[in-house]
């Protein structure tokens, strides 16, 4: 279950740099234990970077993933993915179709774009603080 994020934390996480936001995500999602993304009645929304490969977009609590249900991603809601169900299916399925993950993105700025690898060893990491 996600934790309340109060008015003054979400406004100072939404203004970190990119890799502020990635070491954020790493911390938040490794201590809940779960990974948001939007989903809609026809899957999970996707993005692309500039080389046009697929992104998932991920995001440490839901209220971060609203921030960018707008636009093209307007019917789109939060949805969560418990960490086990990350790392076990969608990491390899991520390998296998060739998408990359999209950390903690906000509207003027994609995230942190790494292989689905690394974001689990770097999860993988963030948890072992927790143990």
């Amino acid at each position: 279950m996600s934790w309340i994020m109060n008015d003054k934390e979400y406004s100072s996480v939404m203004a970190l740099s990119g890799p502020d936001r990635y070491s954020y995500a790493i911390k938040r999602v490794a201590d809940q234990e779960e990974i948001w993304s939007l989903w809609a009645e026809d899957g999970w929304a996707l993005a692309s970077d500039d080389q046009g490969r697929e992104l998932i977009p991920v995001w440490p609590h839901p209220r971060l993933a609203s921030a960018c249900a707008k636009d093209e991603w307007a019917k789109y809601q939060p949805r969560s993915i418990d960490l086990e169900s990350w790392m076990e299916k969608w990491t390899p399925g991520m390998l296998s179709d060739h998408r990359l993950v999209a950390v903690f993105p906000i509207p003027s700025d994609k995230g942190v774009v790494v292989e689905p690898e690394r974001f689990g060893e770097d999860l993988e990491l963030g948890a072992s603080l927790y143990e």
